[in-house]
């Protein structure tokens, strides 16, 4: 390993402490480690034991070099001048640890063979240290357009360069300069600090580092949402340098002129015709979601119109199957299939139901409401089916109710009176076997959906369904849904507001002739 040296001081100047420098097998005198960098730099609390010094004592030739590490100071070499006798390489002693006040402010750091650099660059930290370099002007005007500009016009032998943002990163590209093998050292980095390495390599022009960092984070795996818009903000902003960012970018965006709805198309179709319980009960939320989340983004508002058709394509497809099942189960000879017919009118009904829940959440359920409320076929064969085989078709409805209870769709007056007229009666039908089997039914919230929903008819026609309400619901207790709350609701509106009303027309006609008296 090559020998790290420690300038001598003037009088007066603050001490000059070397790093740690590890070196490869390419002979590449990397970076202190981070944690040794920032124990260097930052000012250090006082610990129990002092630390361990690894002290070279036999220079190696580059040819001969070996990764290892080193750390040298001015009052080691002087104590350690008999360390010949361990016949070894390397010496690990205690040495006391340096008193706060006395900690270096400055760092000197030499690339490649000991004694060859021809310049100094020093980077001025905004941390108030700084850190030396020795190396070698030709390689750093052959690697940096940074350098070769700045050194070209520079006839001295040092150059500074002030308030470097990343002083250990700038530290570890200009080490990269002497790197035959980057790609091996970059495979030991993280994602983020490859970013930072990137950055440097931009503004000091080393398009081969920046060439490599790019390979690496095309390969890499980026590790959550956060690290990924860090790497494809970074990657954004070196498009205009002319470096192939393409591959890096084909990762989040896809040339296939129409991808999108084609693939929504195929992801929903997958799912609704998946039979195994578990994956699709599990994929139908994630969609769901996602979907959901995808409302939030402003690039989404124009492709929103398409999403909702296929859905609705989906939709029919799924109503088609569903009223044709039912034909199907209303047959005589039904007992024959059932199982396997059961089975499948099960899934179209939950498919509905997972559609009308995408289309609710994105406020685009009233062609829904529309479609169900006009099958007056399925509805009318409802009634011809086992309990057992139709209730979850009863969940659609219920599931409208409460839309419109909530005001997540807002379908107009004829669609909310053919709802009520055609599919209340079968849900009440059901509404025993909702309660008891089916897991996520609840009964509150499905009886004030029922409820509001009739209330936002004319009065009259509350007083139809009211009236048919209440005689079910005398019969069959709770096994009918319990709408006492929007009865009374009813109640008030129709026999106790013409009241009030008739009493204030009769108030204000006996004020009207009380005699007026001018002052």
């Amino acid at each position: 390993m090559a020998e790290i040296r420690l300038a001598r001081l003037e009088q007066g100047q603050t001490k000059i402490k070397n790093v740690p420098i590890a070196v490869t097998p390419e002979g590449f005198w990397c970076c202190p480690s981070p944690v040794v960098f920032q124990k260097t730099l930052n000012k250090p609390k006082p610990a129990s034991l002092p630390p361990k010094i690894l002290v070279e004592t036999k220079p190696t030739r580059v040819a001969d070099r070996k990764p290892r590490s080193a750390a040298v100071r001015d009052d080691d070499r002087k104590g350690n001048a008999d360390t010949s006798g361990y016949g070894a390489s390397e010496v690990v002693h205690r040495a006391s640890r340096p008193k706060v006040e006395k900690m270096p402010r400055k760092i000197a750091i030499e690339f490649d063979e000991a004694g060859t650099s021809d310049i100094k660059v020093v980077l001025v930290g905004k941390q108030g240290f700084s850190v030396k370099l020795s190396v070698h002007k030709h390689v750093l005007m052959e690697h940096s357009t940074f350098f070769a500009i700045k050194l070209s016009d520079n006839e001295g032998s040092s150059l500074e360069i002030g308030d470097c943002e990343d002083v250990e990163i700038y530290v570890e590209t200009v080490g990269l300069m002497y790197c035959k093998e980057m790609k091996q050292w970059l495979m030991k980095q993280n994602v983020s600090r490859v970013l930072r390495i990137l950055k440097v390599a931009e503004c000091l022009g080393f398009k081969s580092c920046m060439q490599s960092c790019l390979e690496y984070l095309e390969a890499a795996p980026w590790v959550g949402d956060e690290e990924e818009e860090k790497v494809i903000t970074s990657i954004l902003r070196l498009q205009s340098e002319g470096i192939g960012v393409s591959p890096v970018l084909k990762r989040v965006s896809a040339n296939v002129s129409k991808p999108h709805n084609d693939t929504l198309s195929h992801i929903i179709e997958l799912v609704l015709r998946s039979n195994e319980e578990r994956g699709r009960r599990e994929m139908k939320l994630v969609v769901l979601r996602l979907l959901r989340e995808n409302q939030n983004v402003p690039s989404h508002a124009s492709s929103a119109d398409i999403c909702n058709e296929i859905i609705y394509s989906s939709c029919r497809s799924c109503l088609t199957s569903l009223l044709f099942l039912f034909q199907q189960a209303a047959e005589t000879d039904f007992s024959d299939r059932k199982e396997p017919v059961v089975k499948q009118i099960t899934l179209e009904a939950d498919n509905l139901s997972w559609l009308l829940e995408i289309l609710a959440d994105r406020q685009a359920a009233d062609e829904f409401a529309v479609m169900w409320s006009k099958h007056q076929e399925l509805a009318a064969l409802h009634g011809k089916l086992p309990i057992v085989s139709r209730y979850r078709v009863s969940c659609i409805t219920a599931r409208l109710f409460v839309g419109i209870g909530k005001g997540e769709l807002l379908p107009a007056k004829d669609t909310r009176k053919l709802l009520l007229h055609t599919w209340l009666e079968p849900l009440i039908n059901d509404y025993s076997w909702l309660r008891h089997s089916c897991g996520s039914f609840d009964r509150k919230v499905v009886e004030e959906g029922i409820g509001r929903t009739i209330l936002t008819l004319p009065l009259e026609d509350q007083q139809s369904i009211m009236l048919t309400w209440l005689s079910s619901f005398l019969k069959v207790g709770d096994s009918c849904p319990n709408l006492q709350r929007a009865f009374e609701v009813w109640w008030r509106r129709t026999f106790v507001r013409p009241y009030i009303e008739t009493q204030g027309s009769i108030h204000q006609q006996d004020c009207s002739i009380i005699p007026q008296f001018e002052p």
